[in-house]
């Protein structure tokens, strides 16, 4: 056990002086891909817009079935309407920040 311990001691005076500087270089946009990034925002806002459709309809559903006296079925349309609004924006959110 204690070569073990020796020899990590020595790899952590080893890696103590071997100065290690990591680069980090500022993103930048790659040339041409301005329109790429404008058709991410559009198709964001088309599917947030449907989502939020969605969730009109879903309402709608709920109003009509609660007056029919049929409860619980609109939960799942909700939720899955939320989920999608939770994928999308955190694909916005990762885009965003892979990009900048």
């Amino acid at each position: 056990m204690s070569i073990a311990l020796t020899i990590a001691q020595a790899a952590t005076d080893f890696v103590a002086l071997v100065p290690l500087q990591v680069p980090d270089p500022d993103p930048v946009q790659p040339p041409g891909t301005e329109g790429f990034t404008s058709i991410m925002g559009w198709a964001k806002w088309v599917a947030l817009a449907v989502c939020v459709l969605g969730l009109i309809a879903a309402g709608a559903l709920m109003a009509i079935q609660s007056r029919r006296g049929e409860g619980g079925e609109h939960v799942g349309k909700i939720g899955m309407a939320l989920g999608g609004v939770i994928v999308i924006s955190a694909a916005g959110a990762l885009v965003g920040f892979l990009v900048s």
